[in-house]
This record gives C-alpha cells, sequence and structure tokens, in this order.
C-alpha cells in the first residue's frame, strides 16, 4: 500500500515540473538527485538511453519536444510490468532491456532530437530516493553521397576552371575534401575546406586525372563518384628508345639480324601523331618504328616528328643507327664421356658471326707437346691423359665487333657421395623395384644392374631400376650395382641382399589380471630388404588399428599392441603379429592368459562407538586379515537404521524405557573408502534417537569380499560419577547432623514436649519401620537398581551416572528421580535426600 501511494505521488512529478519551474516538490525527508547526459544518435540507427545503473523499483520516462516545455510519457513502470504509450510510435521502434529501465530505440527518427527525462524511484517501502536522469538526444542527419560538377572537364593548359561538391543533406558543419587520383593509382589530397567550390587556376598537365569529393560531418563521410579531368598540352620533344640498346661514337649501334625497335615518344594531350624519316625520307607512320632482322644497309640517321593535331603544334627529334654483325650470344661448353666412359670428349661452341669468332680452350690440360688444342672447338682426352678429380676448363672466344672477349667453362668431378641401392614394392604389390643411383658429377656416370638367375639391367647415366615381379627374387644372393665414371679407373660397387623376415617377442605367454592394460611386443631381428611393415592380429583372427580397445605402436623395426581394460572371456586368446616381403613372410603367436583377481580379505569392525553425548557421529575401527596378494583398493562402510525411540525428536517426556519405533524396511547406506590403508572412519549427520547398525567390506579392482557382522555403536565413556558420589556423601553427611540435633533438641525439651517424644522413641522397632519407609523411596530404589537399608541409617538415592547432579534440599516430600533423555546433556537432576531414624529399643 505504501508503495501504491508512492508511485501515484511521484506520477504528478511531471506536472509539478511544468508549473514551479523545474523543482521537485517531494516529502522532505526524501531524496531527489539530478543527473545531465548528452546522447547522440543517427537517423536510422539505434540508440540507448541509460536510466541509473540499476533497475529501481518505479520508473517513468517522457519527452520534451525542443522549443516546448510540454512533458509527455513516453513509458513507465510503476511495478505491474512496462506500459509503452503511444507517443512512442512517433519516436522510433522503442524498447525496454530487460532487467534495467534503460531504453532502445531502434532506427532512430529525426523526430526523436529533444530532452528524454527518467523518474527513478528507489526504496519505495522503506524511505523512496527518487533520481532524474535527464538525457539530452541529438538526432544526426548523414550526409547524402555528393555529385561532383565541372566548370571544364578539358581545359587546356595554363587555363582556368572550377570544381563543385553538391550533396542533399547532411547536419552541419560539413567539411569537403577533393582527392586527386593519377594514372599510376597514386592517390592525394587536393583541397580542403569547408566551402563547397573550389577554383583550379593555371592549369597544368599535372592537374590531369580522377577527381572526387568527399563531403563529412560528425556522422559520415560519403564519397562521390570521380570525375576524369584532361588536361590539353604538348607535344614536348620526342624521346627516342633505341632497343637493343647500344652506343657507339656515331650514335646507337646493333647487331646485325637482331630486331631494333626504335620508340618516339612525346608528352603530349592528346596523343601526338607521329612519322619516322630515314635519311630524309618517309618509311612509317606511328610512335614505334621495328626494323627485323636488322642489315647493314640500314645504317643511316632516323627522325621523328610528333604533332598535336587538337593545338596544331609539332616537334623533332633525329638520331644515327650503325649496324654490326657479331655471332649471337656467347660460347657454350660441354663436357660427355666417350669410348664406353673411358674418356672424356671436351666441346666448345659459338655460332654464327661476321667474321667467324675465335675459339680456344686453356686449363690443366695443356700438357707439353699438345699446343694444338689451344686452337681446337672439340677435344678428345684420352684416358691417361686426363687429370685429376674437380679439374675446370675454359673456352674462350673472341669477335670483332665485341669490345672484349667471352668464355664459357666446364669442370669436370667424380660424384661427391657413394653409389646408393636400395628396394621397395609397388603399392599393389605387383613389382620389387631395385634402385641403383649415383647422383652428381661432370659428366654423369654409369650404372648397370648384375643379378642372379640372368636378373640383369644394362647401363644408364644416373640411375638405373632393376624390375622384378612380386616374389620371384631371389632370397640370400646378392644383387650387385656398378657404376663407371671416366675419371676413375675402378668401378663402384653397391649390392642388395634380400631375406625373408624373422620376427622375435619377448614372451610367448602373457598373464595379468583382469582389468589391467597388457603391451604385447613383436619386433623384427634385423632391417629386412624389402621391408614392410608388422601387422596385428587380435583373438578373434582380426586385423588390429588403433581403437578405443586397442592402441597399436609402430616403426619400421617394431610394433607393440596395447590391449586395454582386458577380460578373462573377452581378451583371452592366441594373439598373432605378422609381416612379410617380395622374398617371404613370418608370424608370431603370443598367448594372453587374462585372470580374475582373488577374494579380498574379510575386514572385522573391532570398535563402534558413539563419539559424544551427542550421539550424531560414531568412530569406527577394523582390521584385515593378512593375505599377500590381496592388492586391495578401498572398502564400503554400510549403516542401517534399526529402530526409533519415540518421544525424542519432538521433546516429549516418553520415559527411556518407553516401547521402540519401528523404522521400516532395512536399507544399508553406503560409504566409499578409496584409501586401501585405512583403518578407522567416523560417520556424522547420524539421528540422535536412531539405533543404527554398522558393518564393512573389502574390495579390490574386481571383487568384493564378505561383509563384516554387523554392530551397534557402544554408549561414550560417562565421567560424572565422581561428582554424583561426592553429592551423595555430602547429603548423608548432613542429613547426619541435622538428625543428630533434632534428637539432641527432643531429649532435652521432652517435658515440654511429651507426645513428640512418645512419638519418637515410645514406639516399638517394628511400628517405626513400617512408618519411615515410604513407597516412593522403594520406587526410586528400584528405578535406580538400589535398595534402601532396613536398619536405622540415613539412605541416599543417586542419580545416572550420565547426569548432572542437582540437591533439593527444601524438598519435604520424597519424590522419584526422573532420568533424561541420552543425549540431553544440559537437562537438570532432582536427587531427593531421605532420612530414616529409629527409636531406642
Amino acid at each position: 500500500m505504501v508503495a501504491q501511494q508512492v508511485g501515484l505521488a511521484f506520477l504528478l512529478l511531471p506536472i509539478s515540473l511544468i508549473t514551479c519551474n523545474h523543482a521537485v516538490q517531494v516529502d522532505q525527508n526524501w531524496e531527489v538527485v539530478y543527473r545531465d547526459t548528452d546522447v547522440y544518435g543517427v537517423v536510422g540507427k539505434a540508440v540507448i538511453l541509460e536510466c541509473g545503473p540499476t533497475l529501481p523499483d518505479m520508473y517513468i520516462w517522457s519527452f520534451t519536444k525542443p522549443g516546448t516545455e510540454a512533458i509527455k510519457a513516453v513509458v513507465y513502470d510503476l511495478g505491474k510490468g512496462t506500459r509503452i504509450q503511444k507517443l512512442a510510435e512517433g519516436l522510433g521502434q522503442l524498447s525496454v532491456i530487460s532487467n534495467s529501465a534503460a531504453v532502445s530505440i531502434e532506427k532512430l527518427p529525426l523526430a526523436a532530437h529533444g530532452l528524454f527525462t527518467c523518474q527513478a524511484f528507489y526504496d519505495i517501502e522503506e524511505e523512496p530516493k527518487v533520481y532524474y536522469y535527464y538525457v539530452h538526444l541529438t538526432v544526426r542527419v548523414p550526409v547524402s553521397k555528393p555529385f561532383l560538377l565541372m566548370s571544364d572537364a578539358s581545359p587546356v593548359e595554363g587555363s582556368t576552371m572550377w570544381m563543385r561538391c553538391t550533396l542533399e543533406n547532411g547536419t552541419e558543419p560539413i567539411q569537403y575534401e577533393w582527392n586527386h587520383e593519377t594514372r599510376s593509382g597514386n592517390i592525394t589530397a587536393f583541397a580542403r575546406g569547408n566551402s563547397s567550390v573550389i577554383n583550379v587556376t593555371d592549369v597544368n598537365r599535372n592537374h590531369t586525372g580522377w577527381y572526387r569529393c568527399v563531403a563529412s560531418n560528425s556522422v559520415n563521410s560519403e564519397s562521390s563518384n570521380r570525375l576524369w579531368l584532361d588536361t590539353i598540352y604538348g607535344p614536348d620533344i620526342p624521346q627516342i628508345a633505341v632497343t637493343p640498346y647500344t652506343v657507339t661514337e656515331r650514335g646507337y649501334s646493333a647487331l646485325e639480324r637482331e630486331t631494333v625497335s626504335l620508340l618516339c615518344q612525346a608528352h603530349s594531350n592528346p596523343a601526338s601523331q607521329y612519322v619516322w624519316f630515314y635519311n630524309n625520307s618517309q618509311v612509317y607512320t606511328g610512335p614505334q618504328f621495328t626494323i627485323t632482322k636488322v642489315l647493314r644497309m640500314h645504317t643511316g640517321d632516323y627522325a621523328c616528328l610528333a604533332q598535336n593535331t587538337y593545338l596544331n603544334t609539332r616537334s623533332k627529334k633525329t638520331i644515327s643507327l650503325t649496324v654490326y654483325y657479331p655471332p649471337d650470344d656467347s660460347p657454350s661448353c660441354s663436357v660427355e664421356p666417350a669410348l664406353n666412359h673411358t674418356s672424356l670428349r671436351l666441346l666448345c661452341s659459338w655460332p654464327g658471326g661476321f667474321p667467324s669468332p675465335s675459339l680456344w680452350w686453356t686449363g690443366d690440360l695443356i700438357l707439353p707437346g699438345r699446343e694444338d688444342l689451344q686452337t681446337s672447338a672439340a677435344t678428345l682426352l684420352l684416358g691417361e691423359g686426363l687429370t685429376s678429380n674437380n679439374s675446370l676448363f675454359k673456352c674462350i672466344g673472341s669477335h670483332q665487333a665485341l669490345k672484349e672477349a667471352t668464355a664459357c667453362s666446364v669442370r669436370t668431378y667424380v660424384p661427391p657421395a657413394e653409389p646408393v641401392c636400395f628396394a621397395y614394392v609397388t603399392n599393389n604389390q605387383q613389382y620389387l623395384m631395385l634402385s641403383c643411383s649415383w647422383d652428381g658429377g661432370a659428366p654423369k656416370a654409369l650404372v648397370w644392374w648384375e643379378g642372379p638367375g640372368g636378373q640383369s639391367k644394362g647401363g644408364e647415366e644416373n640411375s638405373n631400376i632393376l624390375i622384378l615381379r612380386y616374389g620371384t627374387a631371389h632370397s640370400g644372393l646378392p644383387y650387385t650395382c656398378h657404376a663407371k665414371h671416366p675419371l676413375l679407373v675402378q668401378t663402384k660397387t653397391c649390392r642388395l641382399t634380400l631375406e625373408a623376415p624373422v620376427l622375435l617377442t619377448q614372451r610367448r605367454v602373457v598373464s595379468v589380471y583382469e582389468g589391467d592394460d597388457v603391451q604385447l611386443t613383436c619386433s623384427l631381428r634385423a632391417s629386412y630388404l624389402p621391408a614392410n611393415e608388422i601387422t596385428w592380429f587380435n583373438n578373434q583372427g582380426m586385423d588390429v588399428h588403433s581403437t578405443s580397445k586397442y592402441t597399436v605402436l609402430r616403426t619400421s623395426a617394431w610394433a607393440n599392441l596395447t590391449v586395454k581394460d582386458v577380460h578373462e572371456t573377452l581378451d583371452s586368446g592366441e594373439y598373432r603379429c605378422s609381416t612379410s616381403n617380395a622374398v617371404g613372410g613370418t608370424e608370431i603367436n603370443i598367448t594372453l592368459r587374462v585372470n580374475r583377481h582373488p577374494m579380498p580379505p574379510n575386514a572385522t569392525l573391532v570398535s563402534v562407538q558413539y563419539n559424544s553425548q551427542k550421539r550424531n557421529e560414531v568412530d569406527l575401527e577394523w582390521q584385515v586379515e593378512n593375505k599377500e596378494g590381496s592388492r586391495l583398493t578401498g572398502f564400503i562402510l554400510e549403516h542401517v537404521w534399526l529402530s526409533e525411540r519415540p518421544g525424542r525428536r519432538d521433546g516429549s517426556n516418553a520415559s527411556e524405557e518407553g516401547q521402540a519405533e519401528r523404522i521400516g524396511p532395512a536399507v544399508w547406506y553406503r560409504s566409499i573408502i578409496q584409501d586401501p590403508e585405512a583403518r578407522s572412519h567416523t560417520i556424522g549427520r547420524l539421528t540422535p534417537t536412531v539405533t543404527y547398525q554398522f558393518r564393512i567390506t573389502s574390495v579390490n579392482h574386481r571383487t568384493v569380499g564378505h561383509a563384516s557382522a554387523a554392530k551397534t555403536p557402544a554408549e561414550p565413556r560417562h565421567n560424572v560419577y565422581p561428582a554424583v558420589v561426592g553429592a551423595a556423601i555430602g547429603g548423608m553427611l548432613f542429613a547426619a547432623v541435622v538428625t543428630v540435633l533434632l534428637l539432641v533438641f527432643i531429649i532435652r525439651n521432652r517435658h515440654n514436649n511429651p507426645r513428640l517424644h512418645d512419638m519418637l522413641f515410645g514406639l516399638q522397632h517394628s511400628q517405626s519401620r513400617e512408618n519411615i519407609n515410604f513407597p516412593e523411596d522403594e520406587i526410586v530404589g528400584a528405578s535406580e537398581g538400589q535398595t534402601g537399608d532396613a536398619g536405622g541409617g540415613p539412605t541416599l538415592v543417586l542419580p545416572r551416572a550420565s547426569s548432572p547432579l542437582t540437591i533439593s534440599p527444601t524438598s519435604a516430600t520424597p519424590t522419584s528421580s526422573q532420568a533424561p533423555p541420552p543425549g540431553d546433556d544440559d537437562e537438570r537432576v532432582n536427587v531427593t535426600i531421605t532420612v530414616k531414624a529409629t527409636g531406642p529399643q
């Protein structure tokens, strides 16, 4: 009700703001806080208006249009959910963000520009607090795409023109930028400012290119389409490029039979028209004049005339060309084997040229008496004339058309490594390939195969492959590869000996317990050619791959199979590893025996006892039979409810000896102890009024032992007996003193009180005993297991040992002591002291 009254009161606050000059009138005990925020939005976009950091109990959003003072509600929540007003339809797609009072406006219109006020009310039920959040929303309009206008798209160099950037809408202020893009794609800023028009004076050719204008405000930037500005100028003095480029004293030179290209370029817009003249005779029209297979007769003067037909202007340049006839390219050198790889042949060639070029060999082969080799382009070096390994031979060529001589070289050397032989099998195991290679060297070496049974192959350079059908190779007999190089007298060899594989294993019989992981090993006795991988088969004869049950780890020399979480019936049996190659195959069987875990030793509870008077925790201790190989993994500790004493849980006054309440069918509750070394445990959170039984069972990986005999917890040891005994002795002494003083008083005043004297001392002994022994004393004695003395001494009735001792000296009548409920240590016990006296005999 208070919240409703406060809410109704604050609903009137907008009216108060109008009539009271923006003053909020609230109760003097309330607190009003004002917050101002500026938020900027964009037309068509989304904006969020915040109303405090936390969700208020009630809130009201209102809107004030610029230029007016009217505050109109937009959305509110007075504790019964959000209510959006019709006014919100003109402010965009308005919604309230969940778990807050913030407002989200989608597709923001220009009409939403103004003041939003959120009145937030907190702690309505206690002492309300009011927050006013003034959100000044500024809605900005992005600039539209501008378009560019030019006064003259093709001005003549040196003239004046202007460019204008026009756009339809956009929030001021607006900045303008003109960008210039050259033919090569380089973009630079040409001008900037807040004016949409720029003037360009003294236009030149550098102004040629693409132009675009960019309009920007605080919301966005938009760029216009680009326009091409084409400046009219030229032509400049032509520039002639000669290809191939060779300069002589007279000008340019070219080699005969080459293609000579003359390219004339004169900067002009529009492009120049070109006319070529040879020795003052017009020979070609166009910028590039090409002479294919130039001849000596083409030597002379070449002139290029450039014309600008738009401006009717022209320019001219002349060059001189001289044609030479050298050979093509440069000399080429090579070396090749001769006479079945026992000799070398050096070759040097440089075709073409006029006159013919001169060629000669230099290097280590120049020996006394062999100067004739200097003028020979093809030279044969016999075996006895060969030089050492890694010799350099050089062929030099010269021509009068060239300023310098040119040369080529060749080096002879033996392959750096030894021949390499290896064997492999095709994917379909159809062929066995014996490969031999001796890479490198100059010239290349000759390689051939020799094998048993006529399985051979003739020589080839660098490498050679002997192809055999799978299974036709000879086991144990070598296949020899021969390699011959001209620089070596002796022949190099490498051999392959093919053998069937032999498998080895560490253990042929493996025994493990259920649940363990076991690894079976299989390895090759040696590295065999050709190699093949080892395959594992399980106890069902199936090919094994790595799965959740099996893991296979392979290398070229061994393969291990790991069987996970083995089971006696599923995983016991014969496992097989197998391998083969092109010569033969082999396999090994390994027997896996999976044994069940033995029965774990029995555990026996030796102590079960409550550890306090509260009876809600029990300490248990047990012992385990000493049995080797038990492999214990833990224990299962169980307890069951047997019965519950009535009157204890609800605090009634039923006696402890009352009839017990049975708790339904027995249900054993388990506690798992995962420490196999544990021999004690404490179970808590027990119900004090319930009688429990406990038992324990030992556990290994897969087997559960026999449960121990169930035991009921023993009561905790009591320490109140000394206090009770001390209180009883003190009571007896007090009663004896009182009795003696009473007897002395009666004897001394027997004349003044004869009836009292006769009543105490004049009766018979038997009557005295009957009068003093009250029935209540017998009840109390029976309840505590004690018997009152029939003699003439005082009798003391003791309380339960587990309860504190309380003596009530004001009791005039013997009463029965009520036994306290078990576990209630704070209850008091009344002790009654009965005094018995006998008269003189």
